[in-house]
């Protein structure tokens, strides 16, 4: 297949082109970074005659959707750069659809779940009202109603993943980085960070969440939206243990809040259906994930200190299955 995959230099998108790649595929990636890669792009999908310019050059059977600005706070912050582009970029490929007729794969965030209580399964929007509550969470979901609309205005072929806190080596520090990221860069450096006492989440590993995208192409169900995450659910506050305990440091600079303002407070995840149609198989425990992740950060950001091993307390930590 020839393949695109717009935020293709972004921590999900650059392994994802790789994954993909290995498969055999012919991948062209999308960004607005430059990159040495002969077949990757500067575009900003945002802009319609940029994104217009790739799809009439090149022929693509997939498109996957992945260029966006993520996070609560950057949201809030930087709202301009947010509702472009989340709601423009989706906009253009989805009236350059029409034209070139590719499947599309967008991907779509836990956060559309707002303040549903319940266990998350995909049907959820379907059947309660829900309210979203944040920016952030707003434009994803409105850009799933439009990628839905579109499907039954021109009829057009497209599938919806929702990522669920996915973490793993590649993805670099910033304030809006997720929770795994933050608590790790912070702890290297012994930096004050916050943890929400009352927030539990469904952590999904970099590979795992990638090996399931991948798998799309060659099990593509049109107008179905999917659950990508792991199977353990956990308190935000054992990440952050969890993290002090192999970089052998206490919590003397962790701030403890109970909870944090305008997000979903329990993700607690259904992927039956992932695991029926895409072959979706979390295999990397969370222990696992965030040992693989402080290694690839050290040696990012040039420390030498070995990651230490869990203590006993930690080896063996409480799980909630989620199925």
């Amino acid at each position: 297949m020839r393949i695109l995959v717009t935020g293709g230099l972004g921590p999900i998108g650059l392994p994802l082109v790789k994954e993909l790649r290995k498969r055999g595929h012919s991948v062209w990636s999308s960004d607005v970074f430059h990159d040495h890669d002969r077949f990757h792009v500067r575009c900003d999908v945002s802009k319609f005659r940029q994104i217009q310019q790739l799809l009439s050059s090149q022929r693509f059977d997939y498109v996957y959707h992945l260029g966006d600005e993520s996070g609560r706070s950057n949201g809030e912050e930087f709202y301009e750069d947010l509702w472009t582009t989340n709601i423009l970029a989706t906009k253009n490929l989805l009236r350059l659809q029409e034209i070139y007729r590719f499947r599309m794969i967008f991907c779509s965030s836990s956060e559309v779940y707002g303040d549903w209580n319940g266990v998350m399964s995909e049907d959820v929007m379907d059947n309660n009202e829900i309210r979203q509550l944040n920016d952030y969470a707003l434009t994803k979901w409105v850009s799933e109603i439009q990628v839905m609309n579109h499907s039954r205005m021109a009829n057009t072929e497209n599938v919806r993943v929702r990522l669920f806190n996915t973490y793993g080596p590649g993805e670099h520090f910033s304030p809006f980085a997720g929770a795994v990221c933050m608590f790790a860069y912070s702890a290297l450096q012994s930096a004050p960070y916050e943890v929400y006492l009352n927030h539990r989440r469904t952590f999904t590993y970099l590979t795992d969440a990638v090996r399931t995208l991948a798998n799309v192409v060659s099990n593509f169900h049109p107008g179905e939206a999917y659950n990508i995450a792991g199977r353990e659910h956990h308190d935000i506050k054992y990440v952050s243990d969890l993290v002090l305990n192999l970089l052998g440091k206490s919590d003397g600079f962790v701030i403890y809040k109970e909870t944090e303002p305008f997000t979903t407070k329990d993700k607690k995840t259904d992927i039956t259906k992932a695991i029926r149609d895409l072959d979706h198989r979390p295999a990397v425990a969370l222990e696992d994930g965030v040992r693989y992740t402080l290694e690839w950060m050290k040696a990012a950001y040039g420390e030498t200190k070995p990651v230490m091993s869990l203590s006993p307390a930690l080896a063996s930590p409480q799980k909630v299955l989620i199925m």
